[in-house]
């Protein structure tokens, strides 16, 4: 296996610093499983950065990656992060349905929220 560091130069890449320090590594289309350390080999999304347009970049130096985890070719670190994915989207699907239940309510003419009928 070919192991393929983060590609900064790919399109699709993106870094992002905070002012307490931590720095962000990822792929904008969720294409890197072991992101921030590797991309996949052979990236069908791949595409090479061709101008920055409208953005100002800075001075600052970009920390350096952290080092890969001990485990991460036995897929559990991508087991992790699987878990906790399925955890955001159930909790994602929860919060989308009361807040369409919230609209739904407040779509109701006021006079019919006022007398309603033990809803």
């Amino acid at each position: 296996m070919i192991i393929m560091p983060m590609r900064s130069e790919c399109k699709n890449f993106e870094s992002r610093s905070y002012p307490n320090g931590d720095t962000v590594r990822k792929c904008n289309l969720d294409l890197a499983p072991d992101a921030p350390w590797r991309c996949p080999d052979q990236c069908p999304r791949y595409e090479r950065r061709l101008a920055d347009v409208a953005w100002t970049h800075g001075s600052l130096v970009i920390p350096p990656t952290p080092p890969e985890p001990a485990n991460l070719d036995d897929g559990s670190v991508a087991a992790l992060l699987d878990a906790a994915e399925d955890v955001i989207n159930a909790a994602g699907r929860s919060v989308r349905d009361e807040w369409a239940a919230e609209d739904a309510a407040a779509a109701r003419p006021r006079w019919k929220r006022l007398f309603r009928r033990g809803d």
